[in-house]
């Protein structure tokens, strides 16, 4: 298993939804900066309760540049949860989605905010060349 640390820029564009879903949706625009160093599209589905502190995410995402000197592509599905203020957070590799020499890829990535800063925590494991 290797893991990687860096930071990234996200831009959130908001994007029309079904009123009668109660959701918001966002485009997913980010730049990660680090042994991951890539660009990424995607899109992201959230709803709010009415209770205070209470909210759920889900997105998917197509990561597209080098992990550790490796060009190619992924996929990343995110599931986070806000209960009462204590967060849950899960965000996968789709199995079987990495291409070029991330072909293989699997792994689990953390998002964590500091000082206003985004940074990742990546677990993965790839295929020897």
């Amino acid at each position: 298993m290797h893991h990687a640390t860096g930071t990234f820029e996200v831009k959130l564009q908001p994007q029309p939804a079904r009123e009668d879903a109660g959701l918001g949706r966002m485009s997913l625009d980010k730049q990660f900066s680090g042994p991951l160093s890539a660009s990424s599209r995607g899109e992201m589905l959230a709803a709010r309760t009415a209770q205070e502190g209470s909210a759920a995410y889900v997105a998917i995402e197509t990561v597209a540049g080098t992990l550790d000197g490796r060009q190619g592509s992924f996929v990343l599905v995110h599931r986070g949860l806000l209960d009462r203020g204590a967060q849950s957070q899960a965000i996968s590799v789709v199995p079987d989605s990495g291409s070029g020499a991330l072909a293989g890829l699997r792994g689990e990535m953390k998002i964590r905010i500091e000082g206003g800063v985004h940074y990742y925590d990546f677990d993965y494991s790839l295929p020897r060349p």
